[in-house]
């Protein structure tokens, strides 16, 4: 049966899909020993050998989700230039699995694991608006005009945050620190953070408690676990 190339390289532990048409258009992409460069190509797994970077994309037969609780130190991808920890470190399983967007090294908290390129890229995908929600601390005391322009959108770089759910949950008078909880759904990169810079707070301390219905409340910081059906069948619905 044909499918899309995208979608097989996705569907087969290589990357979103997003990503994979990327590796297609760089020519990183054989079929049958010839490279190609087209996105609308269709394959025939039984027929075609397809090879991403030189070895052939065996076709995966168990997909697994996996929920992690990511402490500091450690980055978000299969492999660091830098030699650094990364999440896959933390998680021993056969299968091979990519981090499902990104948290960055100096974030703890809820990331999602996968080897189900669909999955990964309805997680991703901007269109499906999936909450993200960290707790935040920064110095300084934050006030209810500060929430409101949370809530509304700030400038950050040469764009303006979309909107978002903000809620104060400690001030420290004494230490001159504030706790808030900032729910997001773009999740750009280091978003949150200069959500913060721009209304003149740093952050201390970045913990993403939640994605989606998925919290890590209940999980010790390093420690991971399979998702159960009911959660897989939760974000496969999501569809908009």
């Amino acid at each position: 049966m044909e499918e899309r190339l995208q979608k097989y390289l996705a569907n087969n532990g290589i990357a979103a899909r997003r990503k994979c048409e990327e590796y297609i258009l760089e020519g990183r992409v054989k079929v049958n020993g010839k490279v190609v460069k087209e996105l609308g190509t269709k394959v025939n797994p039984e027929k075609d050998i397809i090879e991403f970077d030189g070895n052939i994309v065996e076709k995966v037969e168990k997909k697994v989700y996996i929920l992690l609780n990511k402490p500091i130190g450690y980055v978000t991808t299969a492999k660091d230039q830098f030699n650094r920890p990364t999440v896959l470190d933390l998680i021993n399983v056969k299968e091979k699995i990519l981090p499902v967007g990104r948290l960055d090294m100096y974030t703890s908290g809820a990331l999602l694991l996968s080897n189900d390129g669909e999955f990964i890229n309805k997680i991703t995908h901007p269109k499906n608006e999936i909450e993200k929600t960290y707790t935040v601390t920064v110095k300084g005391i934050v006030n209810d005009e500060d929430i409101k322009k949370l809530e509304n959108g700030v400038e950050i770089d040469d764009y303006i945050s979309g909107k978002a759910k903000a809620k104060i949950l400690k001030i420290d008078e004494l230490k001159q620190i504030s706790r808030v909880a900032i729910t997001i759904h773009e999740g750009k990169n280091r978003e949150v953070r200069k959500m913060c810079e721009a209304i003149g707070k740093k952050v201390l301390a970045l913990h993403r408690r939640s994605i989606g219905n998925l919290n890590v409340k209940n999980m010790q910081i390093g420690t991971w676990r399979y998702l159960n059906s009911k959660e897989i069948e939760n974000f496969e619905s999501i569809d908009k």
